[in-house]
This record gives structure tokens, C-alpha cells and sequence, in this order.
């Protein structure tokens, strides 16, 4: 089953209008071309320029894998921001600099599981407090041309568990391999397996009553 495809329920233009606008950079050109061992390094010593060559490199694949995992959400940029944030106060933790992008990946699928979870409890507070003692919360701003299939897919994504949920919008909506879905939700290939099998028909069974999902669904066997 795909998502992500000529005749599937997104289309390339929408996936890529839900990936945020990332900060721009002015970095010295030179900096940028270092390897991901020499910027790890450099930031391991102390040298902040690093830390701003990182994000410039990764800060909009971080963004776009946070967009697929969450969809359209007010608040992904500074999700994305908050992942280089804990890269930064464990860096250390990082084994092998030159797995940098695969661990930036692992700490954005947890970012965007804990705030999956997060939506979660809120929505359950919703059915015990009355609604004027509860704060407002932002709304997602959603100005994407033709995105009622978008907003369709993630309505029906919100029905799934946030591990399941991840898993399969990495390996469906994104389109990664699966193990690089395993290595990016820290799993076995095996249980990554499960887990898309698993989420691919509770997916399904959510997206029926969506009318924009309809020509997709009747396409899948």
C-alpha cells in the first residue's frame, strides 16, 4: 500500500507545502561543506558555529520528518528547534558522528510521539473540565492549496496510537525504507514490521469515512 504515489491520496505538491519554512542560513559556505564528523567534532570542542551548520544541513529534513509523523500543527518549527536543542545537551550520547542524520530522525519521532501523546491528554482533560475553565489552545494555520486530502489522512492518523501512528508515516507518507523506519523509531525490523501491519489496517478502517479518501481506499486491495 502507498500513500505517496501518482494515484495515491497525497499528492507531491501537498507533502510538500506541510514541511515548515526552517529559519534561513548565512553561514560561510566553507563550514557548510565540512562532514558530519568534522561538525560533531567542532561541537564536541565548544565551537558554536557548528551547532548553526548542523541545523542549517539537517534543520529542514528534521522539520519534514516532525510534518509527516504530525501533520499540519502550529507549532512544528519550534518542534524542530527543540529537536537541535536536545542534540545539543546530549551530544555526547551519540556514538558514531557519522549517524548524525539517523539519530537527528530518532530524536524527532520521539519529539513528535511525546507530542502526539501530548494532544492526547489534552483531548481527554476536554471531557471532564468545562470548556470555559480550560485555556485556549492555538489552532493549526492550514493555507495549503487542495489540502483536504491532507487534512483527511491526518484525521484519520489521530485515531492511531503515536507508535503506530510514526511508523506509518514514515513508511507510507514519507517513504522510507523499513529499516529506516526500525532505526528511526529505535525498534527491530521485526517489530517494525508488526507495527506497520498493524497500523496500515487500523489506517484504513479510520480513513473510511473520509469522502476526500475515497477514490484512494477504492484503489487499495
Amino acid at each position: 500500500m502507498a500513500v505517496v504515489c501518482s494515484s495515491g491520496a497525497l499528492s507531491k505538491r501537498e507533502l510538500a507545502c506541510a514541511v515548515p519554512r526552517m529559519p534561513s542560513c548565512d553561514l560561510d559556505p566553507l563550514l557548510l561543506r565540512r562532514s558530519d564528523e568534522a561538525l560533531v567534532s567542532a561541537l564536541r570542542e565548544g565551537h558554536p558555529e557548528a551547532a548553526a551548520a548542523i541545523f542549517c544541513r539537517y534543520g529542514v529534513y528534521v522539520g519534514r520528518v516532525l510534518a509527516r509523523v504530525l501533520g499540519p500543527d502550529p507549532e512544528l518549527v519550534d518542534l524542530a528547534q527543540d529537536v537541535f536543542v536536545v542534540m545539543l545537551e546530549s551530544i555526547t550520547k551519540l556514538d558514531e558522528a557519522r549517524a548524525l542524520q539517523a539519530w537527528l530522525a530518532q530524536i524527532a519521532v520521539f519529539s513528535a510521539k511525546k507530542r502526539i501523546r501530548g494532544r492526547r491528554r489534552w483531548r481527554r482533560l476536554l471531557d471532564f473540565v468545562p470548556s470555559q475553565e480550560l485555556p485556549e489552545q492555538p489552532q493549526a494555520a492550514v493555507d495549503y492549496e487542495g489540502s483536504e486530502a491532507l487534512l483527511a489522512v491526518y484525521r484519520a492518523l489521530a485515531r492511531l496510537d503515536a507508535d503506530d501512528r510514526s511508523a506509518f508515516a514514515l513508511r507510507f507518507i514519507e517513504g522510507r525504507e523499513l529499516t529506516d523506519v526500525a532505526g528511526a523509531c529505535q525498534v527491530s525490523l521485526s517489530t517494525i514490521k508488526r507495527r506497520i501491519d498493524r497500523a496500515r489496517s487500523s489506517f484504513q478502517e479510520a480513513a473510511r469515512p473520509e469522502p476526500a479518501l475515497a477514490e484512494w481506499l477504492a484503489g487499495v486491495p
